[in-house]
């Protein structure tokens, strides 16, 4: 019997399990070394968390062993993967201020195999003034980072394969900590009127990071977040920020989806939520995409 693809919706639905077939049971190549990525934009409202807290849970869903570092003292990404986070948690607050090892911190994600997390609590928003006068103040996180690694390779415990860092949306001596830990960085863009604004800003912070502290970090991956293909504008933007950066721009968007919306409040990530939702399949289009680009590139 032939699908019956004659209305848009019946071929919306086959298009998308076409690609789930596609991603069925895949396990994504592993990086060679430890891949650190800080996903940041000092927008707010982009998508930040919710790509960092997703594309982990995708990673680690396909075999990888994923640390997420929460330096938002929100804590948004620590609460949507259901992991504690009062004053009297020991958090990256600690690591960062009293020098407190990472692997005192870091806590494993309940509902995910192969993913940790370093919390963040809301002692991190004094951090900013308190790191000012601290010796080697932007190399804190790298170092902490670094110890943790050796910790993990002395204990016989799997090498970490992906870390991603979510920052908070400034560009503080928090964010200057996760560009200088960091290898790479991740900018979720919204498909939005005013998208490119401030990217600008971004990208000159990061050329003073890459210039002073880190030449090693490059812009790896641009992720255009709440993709309505239905409206123009989405389609121009895409466009534009395709046009500006045709290398570093995922084919995979990730679409405007209530289930995305919906999963924080259930201290849960979309693919552990509704795993059949076009939301779940395109974080997990996107965790694929990274893997695979960075495998074709050596990393």
């Amino acid at each position: 019997m032939v699908d019956d693809v004659s209305t848009p919706l019946a071929r919306e639905l086959a298009e998308e399990n076409r690609r789930r077939e596609k991603l069925k049971g895949r396990r994504l190549p592993k990086p060679r070394e430890t891949r650190i990525v800080t996903v940041s934009n000092q927008k707010g409202g982009v998508g930040k968390t919710t790509t960092t807290v997703n594309l982990s849970a995708a990673m680690a869903r396909a075999g990888m062993q994923v640390l997420v570092v929460d330096i938002d003292p929100q804590g948004n990404a620590s609460t949507a993967l259901a992991i504690p986070h009062n004053s009297e948690v020991d958090s990256v607050y600690d690591v960062l201020i009293d020098e407190m090892p990472l692997a005192e911190v870091v806590q494993s994600c309940p509902d995910i195999d192969g993913l940790t997390v370093a919390p963040a609590t809301i002692d991190l928003a004094g951090a900013e003034i308190e790191l000012v006068s601290l010796v080697a103040r932007e190399q804190r996180l790298s170092r902490a980072l670094a110890e943790y690694f050796e910790y993990r390779q002395n204990q016989g415990l799997p090498r970490i394969d992906f870390v991603f860092i979510d920052c908070p949306p400034s560009l503080g001596l928090l964010t200057v900590n996760a560009f200088v830990a960091a290898s790479e960085v991740l900018i979720p863009i919204q498909t939005e009127y005013y998208a490119l604004e401030g990217l600008s800003q971004l990208l000159n912070n990061i050329g003073m990071i890459q210039k002073h502290l880190n030449s090693a970090l490059e812009v790896s991956t641009i992720i255009l977040t709440m993709y309505d293909g239905r409206t123009n504008l989405a389609m121009q933007v895409a466009e534009e920020v395709r046009e500006h950066f045709p290398e570093e721009v995922l084919k995979t968007v990730i679409p405007r989806n209530v289930r995305i919306s919906e999963a924080p409040s259930f201290q849960q990530s979309v693919l552990t939520y509704d795993p059949q939702s076009a939301g779940a399949l395109s974080y997990r289009e996107a965790a694929a995409e990274i893997a695979d680009r960075g495998h074709a590139s050596g990393r």
